[in-house]
């Protein structure tokens, strides 16, 4: 399974070796033509207004999208989340989304850097217990749509808020899988591009 990772900015090479110990063939993904031939996509953290415009200046925004359009599987985590969402409320007028799962996101809704925290969640469709979910200037979902699985939540303002969901092929989180040493939501993932279609994670 070859699995492309946009690799324009963010946590490339975190998602690179759990992708390489689940068994898949992780791609970085710098221009168009590395989009021939892989099966998937993570879309990992960073920055997404910087991402976003990388996106137009290497060409590869379009190419992202017609894949994304045609059925292409995607992973997005924190940032990577908020590109593949339908909405951002408070990007940049001229910031762009893929609109692969439908989703108004918030950037940077728990605060700054240094609010950045880590929770146990409960993830449906993932197996054996509490994952281990690190939010780092983390997105937060204001809406998802009626076709939107809600897989895990938070409490904001006392109130439970997406922060795992999935719609079809499109998996995103609003934290770093990557980074707390769980890989079962790559595992979900995986099971899915594999099967094409719902199965729970190993």
């Amino acid at each position: 399974m070859k699995v492309g990772i946009l690799a324009l900015q963010g946590d490339v090479g975190e998602h690179a070796r759990v992708l390489a110990d689940l068994g898949a063939d992780p791609i970085e993904v710098r221009a168009p033509e590395e989009l021939a031939g892989i099966d998937a996509l993570v879309l990992p953290g960073g920055e997404s207004t910087t991402m976003s415009m990388l996106l137009e200046s290497s060409g590869l925004f379009d190419p992202i999208a017609d894949r994304l359009a045609g059925g292409m599987p995607a992973f997005g985590t924190c940032a990577g989340m908020i590109l593949l969402a339908t909405e951002v409320l408070d990007g940049r007028r001229d910031q762009r989304c893929f609109g692969a799962i439908e989703l108004s996101v918030r950037r940077n809704a728990f605060g700054r850097q240094v609010d950045s925290f880590e929770s146990d969640l409960d993830v449906s469709d993932v197996v054996g217990g509490p994952m281990r979910a690190v939010f780092i200037r983390a997105p937060v979902v204001a809406l998802a749509g009626e076709g939107v699985d809600v897989l895990a939540t938070v409490a904001v303002g006392g109130a439970p808020t997406p922060v795992v969901c999935r719609q079809g092929s499109v998996l995103v989180a609003a934290f770093h899988p990557e980074l707390a040493g769980d890989w079962r939501l790559h595992e979900l993932f995986l099971s899915n591009v594999g099967s094409g279609g719902d199965g729970p994670a190993r």
